[in-house]
């Protein structure tokens, strides 16, 4: 079962736990080289970052690429070139149950929107019926454990100019994650000073 696997290959990854900034952070080495960094918070357990990193074309290291969390608010990192704060901003950030998307600077009534899985290409579509917004994203969670996405799992939600797409987590996600979470408590993180980075 894909499930089983993906808990497996987390269970043998290297780990490194560091605790600052009343966040838990853990660092995973994959037996392929990838890298995966994430942050939970302490007091809730829920996580604010995951981000990868994978060997390049050559060998080298890759950029990391953020799954979830929020960017840079500028969206850039250059001094030079910023991209315009009025332009709609979309970043994930879950909840214990859901898998959660927020479109931010989006004002259009609610009744505008629609979202739909789209099982075939293995992603989900928000559109609006005014045509003024349309993004294709996919579920990695989901991928890694080959689950299928469910269109009755889906909603949404608008509030101040923030567009909310929740996906409702399947249960497997939801024991592995209780699972994981688990083994990262009982990991020895060290929490103040320089550290020495290495991985268990």
């Amino acid at each position: 079962m894909a499930v089983q696997r993906w808990a497996d290959t987390l269970r043998k990854a290297k780990k490194t736990a560091l605790i600052a900034d009343g966040k838990r952070k853990v660092h995973y080495l994959f037996e392929d080289g990838s890298e995966m960094a994430e942050e939970y918070e302490l007091k809730t357990d829920e996580l604010v970052l995951r981000k990868w990193r994978r060997k390049s074309t050559f060998g080298g290291q890759g950029q990391w690429t953020l799954e979830v969390g929020e960017t840079n608010p500028n969206g850039v990192t250059s001094d030079l070139i910023k991209e315009s704060s009025s332009n709609p901003l979309f970043m994930r950030k879950d909840t214990k149950t859901s898998f959660r998307w927020r479109v931010r600077n989006i004002s259009y009534p609610i009744e505008v929107y629609s979202v739909s899985a789209e099982p075939a290409e293995r992603c989900c579509v928000i559109r609006t019926s005014n045509k003024k917004y349309y993004k294709k994203f996919s579920i990695p969670d989901l991928d890694r454990c080959q689950l299928h996405l469910e269109s009755a799992a889906l909603s949404l939600t608008h509030a101040n100019n923030t567009l909310i797409i929740s996906y409702k987590k399947p249960k497997e996600v939801l024991t592995l994650e209780q699972e994981l979470l688990g083994e990262l408590k009982k990991l020895k993180g060290t929490s103040e000073g320089d550290i020495d980075c290495k991985t268990q």
